[in-house]
């Protein structure tokens, strides 16, 4: 059996106010050609298929083509909800589209969802889970972690040691390599070891940004398939493909996810960045001027229109700017966009409190002069 192991689609997610979901509709015909092209037998979604936990319309209709795709080419797909997607829009209808070859968990039961997808594979369904999710179910048990939680719910579901055993989880497995994407519990409560997976001959899992395996070959974090922050930048985006002949006969690899905007640094003096060739990539600057021009942001997003932060590193200062998308300027008041102007024109520094309050009253009386 031949599988293909996805997660962290954050479908609807901006990167610093702009919109990615043409870059996600992209990476979905991606998904499907690799499904075409690789002859997959099944898909699995291991969580945060959504950004938010209410998803919007352009969203919801996305991921709903792109199932509706995999239900016509007769493609079964097994996915569970992450710490991003409300878990009852993930498993609304679940009963009617597991007819169609839909698989999530209609509701959670203290329990694994177990489904057998194959001659001797079963494929057990863990959505993401909290210490108070598992509670009720367990009320004589001591559940304060993570890993309780998860080892209680294991410990609650039957699992057929001859059976080849496919967990699709989204936790944070210690020892998993993290970036600034993910959320996390305080005080690292949501660590669960990797030895609580070992009944398991393949984890698929979600959660983590950064594609890799931890302890072992088989328990592996699919990673996103798109670069959702500037800690992002050196990871190389994949799809992994799983290749399952029995208990003992595991293979897995990769296939490169390609992105038509990347996102990277460039770094040097304003001289030299200006020189640099236009770009739509997602950018962040670093200038090395001791004297930098006024209005060198203005400037620069001429040839880097996606310009996502603008940071100054030399002897007398370091400072950073984050560089807002005109989607988010629309959120702000007039004043709030007078002082981001000036820090732009200025090199990060901000109006005075006097300055703004004569900005203040500057409205005030244009708005009373409107009237």
């Amino acid at each position: 059996m031949r599988l293909l192991h996805i997660a962290d689609l954050h479908i609807g997610r901006r990167l610093h106010g702009y919109p990615l979901i043409d870059l996600q509709r992209d990476v979905l015909k991606q998904i499907l050609a690799v499904i075409r092209d690789e002859q997959i037998d099944a898909v699995l979604i291991a969580g945060d298929v959504y950004d938010k936990p209410q998803p919007s319309v352009e969203a919801l209709e996305l991921f709903g083509d792109f199932l509706t795709q995999l239900h016509q080419n007769r493609t079964p797909v097994y996915m569970i909800s992450g710490n991003h997607d409300a878990a009852g829009r993930i498993s609304y209808l679940a009963e009617l589209i597991r007819a169609g070859g839909i698989h999530t968990v209609p509701a959670f039961e203290g329990k694994l969802c177990s489904i057998a997808a194959g001659e001797g594979i079963i494929i057990h369904l863990l959505p993401f889970v909290r210490p108070m999710d598992v509670r009720p179910f367990c009320p004589e048990q001591k559940i304060e972690t993570y890993e309780d939680a998860v080892r209680a719910v294991i410990a609650q579901s039957e699992i057929d040691p001859d059976a080849v055993n496919i967990l699709i989880g989204h936790q944070f497995v210690s020892g998993g390599i993290i970036c600034d994407s993910e959320e996390f519990a305080v005080g690292g409560l949501d660590h669960i070891s990797p030895a609580v997976f070992d009944d398991f001959d393949y984890v698929a899992l979600g959660h983590l940004h950064r594609a890799q395996s931890c302890t072992r070959e088989t328990l592996r974090y699919a990673g996103s398939p798109l670069k959702y922050s500037l800690s992002e930048e050196q990871h190389k985006k994949s799809f992994t493909i799983v290749e399952v002949n029995g208990k003992d006969d595991i293979t897995i690899r990769t296939v490169p996810a390609l992105c038509a905007r990347d996102v990277r640094t460039v770094r040097g003096t304003f001289a030299e960045l200006v020189q640099l060739p236009y770009t739509e990539d997602f950018v962040q600057v670093i200038l090395t001027d001791e004297l930098p021009p006024p209005d060198a942001v203005m400037v620069l997003r001429t040839g880097m229109p996606y310009l996502l932060r603008f940071r100054v590193e030399n002897e007398k200062t370091k400072y950073d700017i984050d560089v807002t998308a005109t989607e988010t300027m629309e959120q702000k008041s007039p004043l709030e966009l007078l002082s981001d102007f000036y820090a732009l024109q200025n090199n990060g520094v901000r109006p005075s409190e006097e300055q703004m309050q004569l900005a203040a009253s500057l409205f005030d009386a244009c708005k009373e002069e409107c009237l």
